[in-house]
């Protein structure tokens, strides 16, 4: 139980405060904007990075991580879809040999999660989510470096609803 808080208290989404006990974090918008926009910087940079020497199994796990996404949203298990898309995502941000960046991304990601995920007013079509990763797989697979980034940029912008105000220049 222990080991258990302090990791949701490494990942910001506890405080304990001494004899006051332990409290849910917040879960407000504006640290929500901001960790989407450092999420955005971290993984276009890292997404380069990645495809310009990216390793002999890149593809098959992403492709692997897409497959089981699907599983778990054609069963409706958003919280195993959650998990799966960090592991994804990561594990694109893992060939961008930066990985002093990666403990930064992984909160960035919990955190996105749990915005999107409590701030949803209607049911989520999770099949849907998880769809949208494929576009990334395409480019990633014909090593357009360009056309990777851009796919992973709009992503991550048109992800929840306030994504326009986030990221202006995206539509949804």
């Amino acid at each position: 139980m222990r080991e258990a808080l302090l990791q949701l208290q490494e990942e910001g989404l506890v405080r304990r405060q001494g004899h006051r006990g332990t409290q849910v974090s917040e879960c407000t918008e504006a640290e929500a904007v901001e960790m989407f926009r450092v999420r955005q910087q971290i993984e276009c940079s890292g997404i380069v990075r990645a495809l310009q020497m990216p390793t002999r199994t890149l593809i098959a796990d992403l492709k692997a991580l897409f497959d089981k996404m699907l599983e778990a949203a054609a069963s409706g298990d958003e919280l195993e879809l959650a998990s799966l898309d960090r592991d994804f995502h990561r594990r694109l941000f893992q060939d961008a040999q930066l990985p002093a960046l990666d403990p930064i991304l992984h909160r960035c990601l919990v955190h996105n999660h749990r915005f999107k995920i409590s701030r949803s007013i209607s049911p989520r079509d999770l099949v849907a989510t998880a769809k949208r990763h494929a576009s990334i797989i395409d480019a990633v697979e014909a090593g357009d470096v360009g056309k990777a980034s851009e796919a992973l940029r709009h992503h991550i912008a048109t992800i929840v609803d306030l994504g326009p105000s986030v990221f202006p220049d995206e539509r949804q």
